[in-house]
C-alpha cells in the first residue's frame, strides 16, 4: 500500500539498565545503562510500523535545522520523508527504565510550538496514495490550515484516519474514522463513566461534534466501540481484543491507527478495518511492543481481517514452552457433529490445534460454483469459536501444502476411513520431520448430507 502519514515528529529515546544501589547525593536509584535506544516517534513512529510491513510510506511532517532532525533522517531509512521548516529545536522524549519498571520520563524542547509553514511539496505528497494517516502530536502540523484543507480533499475520494490528541486539532470534517482512547474522548467530550456505556456516547458525541463518518474508541486491552450515524441512527459495534499479556503499552495506539488505514486501503468497511487495527495491536504488544521496532527483531506478525487470532504467533509461543504443534484442514463449511469430535481429537494429540481452512476460492474448485454455502469469514468465526481451536490458516491452493510450509507443524491429523500413509500430506510433513495421523472418523455425517437435507426443508 502507499499510504502517507502526516504529524508531528519526535526523536525517542529509550535508556534501560539495572539499579542496585542509591545515590550517595540523594536518595535517589543509580541507573547502570545497559541500553541506549533511539527511535522516531510520534508520526515518525507510525511511518517506522508501515515501512516494516512493507508499505510505500510518505512521512508529511516538519523537521528542525539541527543535529536531531539529522539523526531523525538516519533513523527513516526505507520512508520518504517531505518536511517543511519547523522553526524550533527538534523535540526529544526519553525514557528511563530499570527493567519493566519506569523510573522517569525526561522531556526536552517539549513544549507546542508556533503553527508551522506548510510547503507546496507537503500538500502534494498527499495525492496519489491509497490511505492517510494524522498521527497529531499536538505540536500544529495537523492545526495547519493548508494541510487541513488538503486532508479534506483527498478525504472525499481516500481512506483518512486521524488519530486526535487532546492538545491537537480536532479532525477535520469528513474524514474517515478518528481512533481516540477513551482517555481522549473523556477530554473532547467531558463525559463521565466508563467501559463499552460510555464509549458509545462518546463517539456519537463525537461523530456529531465533529462531523466525521466514524468515531472508534479504542478501550485498551478490551478493545474497541466503533460508533457510525445511519439514517435510522447511530450504529455502535463492539471489537474485542485477542487475549494478550502485554507491558509496555508506548505505541499501541499508532499500531492500532496503521492496523486500521491498510485495512480501509484495502476495501475493508469500517467496523472490519478497526477489528484489524485491534488484533494488530494486540500483535504488536505480544511481541514485545516498541522493542519490536529495534534493528534485527523479528517482524510482527499482523493478523487480518476476518482472523481473530494470529496462528504463526499461536505456534511460536507453543514452540517457545516445548509443545507439540498439531494441524488439520478443511472446508468445514457446515460445521457438523463429526467435525467437532475430529477437531476434539486432533486437538488432543498436542499443544495447539491450527485449522488449514479452503478459502472460498479454493471450495470453489474443489466443490464446485455453488459452493461454498458460508463465506471463509464465517467458516473462520465459527471455527474459532470451538474452545478446540487455537488458530485458523486460510488458504487459497487446492492443498494446504504451502500453507503447512509456513508453520511446519509436528503433526498432520486428519479424520478418514483410510491409513495415515494414504494422505497426500504425508509427503510435506516428511520435509521437517512431521507426522501424520488419523484421528477417528464418524460415518453418517456429512455436508454434503446436511446440506442436502436443508435444501429439502427449504
Amino acid at each position: 500500500m502507499r499510504v502517507a502519514v502526516v504529524g508531528d515528529t519526535l526523536l525517542d529515546v529509550d535508556v534501560s539498565g539495572t539499579s542496585e544501589r542509591l545515590s550517595p547525593d540523594a536518595p535517589v536509584p543509580v541507573v547502570d545503562v545497559r541500553t541506549d535506544d533511539r527511535r522516531a516517534g510520534g508520526a515518525g513512529l507510525v511511518a517506522t510500523m508501515l515501512a516494516k510491513d512493507g508499505h510505500q510510506v510518505t512521512l508529511v511532517t516538519v523537521l528542525s535545522d539541527d543535529a536531531r532532525a539529522d539523526e531523525l533522517h538516519t533513523l527513516l531509512p526505507d520512508v520518504r520523508v517531505v518536511a517543511g521548516p519547523s522553526g524550533v529545536a527538534t523535540p526529544v522524549k526519553t525514557r528511563v527504565r530499570v527493567g519493566d519498571h519506569a523510573l522517569v520520563r525526561i522531556d526536552e524542547g517539549c513544549d507546542t510550538p508556533p503553527v508551522p509553514t506548510v510547503t507546496a511539496a507537503m500538500t502534494a505528497a498527499l495525492t496519489g496514495v491509497d490511505a492517510v494517516i494524522v498521527a497529531d502530536y499536538g505540536r500544529g502540523v495537523a492545526a495547519a490550515p493548508a494541510l487541513r484543507d488538503a486532508i479534506a480533499a483527498v478525504a472525499v475520494t481516500t481512506p483518512v484516519v486521524w488519530d486526535p490528541h487532546p492538545r491537537g486539532a480536532v479532525p477535520v470534517p469528513g474524514i474517515t474514522v478518528a481512533t481516540p482512547n477513551a482517555s481522549e474522548a473523556r477530554r473532547f467530550t467531558d463525559l463521565a463513566g466508563d467501559g463499552v456505556p460510555f464509549a458509545t456516547d462518546a463517539a456519537a458525541a463525537l461523530v456529531d461534534a465533529w462531523d466525521v463518518r466514524a468515531v472508534a474508541i479504542t478501550l485498551g486491552d478490551r478493545g474497541a466501540l466503533v460508533g457510525r450515524r445511519t439514517p435510522r441512527g447511530l450504529d455502535a459495534r463492539f471489537l474485542p481484543a485477542p487475549s494478550v499479556t502485554a507491558g509496555d503499552p508506548c505505541g499501541a495506539g499508532d499500531r492500532l491507527a496503521a492496523g486500521v488505514a491498510v485495512a480501509l486501503a484495502g476495501g475493508a468497511d469500517v467496523p472490519d478495518a478497526v477489528a484489524a487495527g485491534v488484533a494488530d495491536a494486540s500483535a504488536y504488544l505480544a511481541a514485545g511492543g516498541v522493542t519490536s521496532l529495534l534493528a534485527g527483531a523479528p517482524a510482527t506478525v499482523l493478523a487480518v481481517p476476518g482472523a481473530d487470532r494470529d496462528a504463526l504467533r499461536v505456534v511460536h509461543r507453543v514452540r517457545a514452552d516445548g509443545g507439540t504443534v498439531v494441524a488439520t484442514g478443511g472446508c468445514f463449511d457446515l460445521l457438523h457433529a463429526g467435525h467437532a469430535r475430529t477437531l476434539s481429537a486432533a486437538r488432543a494429540l498436542g499443544d495447539c490445534l491450527v485449522v488449514c481452512l479452503n478459502s472460498d476460492d479454493s471450495v470453489r474448485q474443489i466443490k464446485g460454483p455453488e459452493r461454498p454455502i458460508m463465506t471463509q469469514d464465517d467458516r473462520v468465526e465459527l471455527l474459532l469459536a470451538l474452545d478446540c481451536v487455537d488458530a485458523v490458516v486460510v488458504f487459497d491452493e487446492t492443498t494446504p501444502d504451502q500453507a503447512l510450509r509456513r508453520f511446519r507443524p509436528d503433526v498432520w491429523a486428519k479424520g478418514g476411513d483410510y491409513t495415515a500413509d494414504e494422505l497426500p500430506e504425508a509427503v510435506t510433513l516428511a520435509e521437517w520431520g512431521g507426522r501424520v495421523v488419523t484421528v477417528p472418523f464418524h460415518p453418517g455425517r456429512s455436508t454434503t448430507r446436511l446440506a442436502s437435507a436443508l435444501a429439502a426443508v427449504g
